[in-house]
């Protein structure tokens, strides 16, 4: 995560105080932070159906909204 908040997310915003964005920037945007988070915290695994399956939005946001809030208050 810290490589995507510190290399990433400064790069996607560089100069972004210029940008103009629209609904549809916006929206790539998320698809692509999606993209990252999904690589970065890799497939699950089902056991109801014994298979691996990639996180769905709101598992990810989850997972996200965590990692920020144990980092954030040191909770281990």
């Amino acid at each position: 995560m810290r490589v995507k908040n510190t290399i990433i997310d400064k790069t996607l915003t560089y100069a972004s105080a210029t940008w103009t964005l629209t609904k549809r920037d916006r929206k790539q945007l998320n698809v692509f932070e999606r993209k990252v988070y999904r690589r970065i915290l890799g497939p699950v695994y089902d056991n109801e159906k014994e298979n691996w399956r990639i996180l769905t939005n709101k598992e990810i946001y989850a997972s996200v909204k965590n990692t920020y809030y144990n980092r954030d208050n040191k909770v281990q």
